[in-house]
């Protein structure tokens, strides 16, 4: 079996999860718990541009320390 996440012809949403993390996932596969979908059905190409396009900090947001 080959992975479907290198499927260049599959279809793919971008998952995202409360500590603002990104995923692509191929659409057949059932949503992870903790995760959202944000974008998509679409091509896998759309999907890691948009992921590149949006995630900016790879840092998890509940590591991000705010000044008070």
């Amino acid at each position: 079996m080959t992975n479907p996440m290198d499927n260049p012809n599959g279809s793919y949403v971008v998952l995202r999860n409360k500590d603002g993390q990104y995923s692509l996932w191929p659409s057949f596969l059932d949503i992870p718990d903790g995760w959202n979908v944000i974008f998509g059905e679409d091509n896998r190409d759309n999907c890691m541009n948009y992921i590149e396009a949006n995630w900016k900090d790879l840092l998890p947001s509940s590591l991000i320390l705010v000044n008070e």
